[in-house]
């Protein structure tokens, strides 16, 4: 059996995918199929759809579909804003939002009420006044980094606290656990999406530690703000925007508030490793401690530009080596998060959730599920 095709839309989904060329050395007759000579069996464009992380019934439509990013998308860069999102962005936009839709019903059957902070600041406020707001929410001080002894230990440490405030957070650097597609932070860095029962936090995996942890800070911004945006934060500057703008200045007061730094910078100003030593203290990257003590008047414009452009450098040759895996059931943690993977692990242990809903939720099957809940939580489901 073979499909009549659109070419418009074949051209569409090839487009789409960012993968054209590995498509054609795949698919060999795609030029044929493009000029009509010849149409693909249904096999065929079922193996195109899945290659091409293309929903299948789209391939069937007469002319490409218009799709939506169910969310503002932010990119700092005026001519990128205007660059078409990748399927790997929408996919796992609309993954969390069925986890987050899940776990909203989920709470309010249990009986919680709403997050009282959800949007309770708004861009007339100072930074700094809403840096302690989310500081006092989340149980913690302006010196909490400086206890933890490495860049991971106090981004978990920071998630954590973030969850037991109520806010789901997952982390992960591909669609779902497919790791053949790869979620690029050059697009997108993370995303919010705001709500008062399951707020949900999403960190692109693929980023360093402390880029992660500026990201974290941006997001809670978000919440605070009661805005759901994706955004790319490129060399950690926000895009032109008002609520961007606001919310980065908050994270930086966050993470490294500004009277902790004043009293900090004459011990260590004369160091050549001054910036190092702040980012090591407050666990965030070199350029945001740069940028910190350039905003806060400390330094010359001269001086942060000429760190900048040596960051940038050293950054261009750190991204440029290949990362491994990790290990499966560790990542499950992190890409599921602990609010919403305990959540859903019990409400099937009660039968309050299918397993096939289970499944769909988590991207995992019947084995890797009960695994999960083994070694996560301890629990035969």
């Amino acid at each position: 059996m073979r499909i009549a095709l659109s070419p418009q839309v074949l051209e569409w989904a090839l487009h789409r995918s960012n993968r054209q060329e590995k498509l054609e050395r795949t698919f060999p007759k795609i030029g044929d199929w493009l000029s009509g000579s010849i149409q693909p069996t249904l096999r065929q464009l079922e193996d195109f759809a899945k290659a091409a992380s293309v929903p299948f019934g789209c391939l069937l439509l007469p002319e490409p579909p218009e799709e939506v990013l169910p969310i503002a998308n932010f990119r700092t860069l005026a001519n990128e804003s205007m660059r078409r999102f990748s399927p790997e962005l929408l996919d796992t936009i609309h993954k969390m939002q069925r986890r987050q839709a899940w776990m909203r019903e989920y709470l309010i059957e249990q009986g919680h009420e709403p997050l009282s902070f959800i949007g309770e600041a708004s861009l007339d406020d100072e930074p700094a006044s809403i840096a302690r707001k989310i500081r006092r929410t989340l149980g913690i001080d302006g010196n909490w980094a400086k206890q933890q002894t490495s860049w991971s230990a106090a981004l978990r440490a920071l998630e954590s606290k973030i969850e037991d405030a109520g806010i789901l957070v997952m982390v992960n650097g591909v669609v779902g656990n497919n790791t053949h597609r790869k979620l690029e932070p050059d697009e997108f860095r993370g995303f919010v999406l705001a709500d008062n029962y399951a707020p949900l936090l999403f960190v692109n995996g693929t980023d360093g530690k402390a880029a992660q942890m500026f990201t974290l800070a941006h997001e809670l911004a978000h919440l605070w703000l009661g805005r759901s945006a994706a955004f790319d934060l490129r060399d950690l500057q926000p895009a032109d925007d008002a609520y961007e703008q606001a919310c980065n200045r908050i994270a930086a007061e966050f993470l490294v508030p500004s009277t902790i730094l004043t009293t900090l910078w004459p011990d260590i100003a004369a160091n050549k490793e001054a910036f190092q030593h702040i980012a090591r203290r407050f666990k965030v990257s070199e350029i945001v401690a740069a940028r910190r003590v350039f905003d806060l008047g400390l330094i010359e414009r001269d001086t942060f530009f000429s760190f900048y452009r040596e960051w940038q450098q050293s950054e261009y040759t750190k991204n440029s080596s290949p990362r491994g895996g990790g290990d499966y059931y560790m990542n499950q943690n992190l890409r599921l998060g602990r609010r919403f993977g305990e959540a859903l692990v019990q409400s099937v242990q009660e039968g309050k959730t299918s397993y096939t809903e289970a499944y769909r939720l988590s991207d995992l099957n019947r084995n890797t599920f009960q695994h999960y809940a083994d070694d996560k939580f301890g629990r035969r489901v």
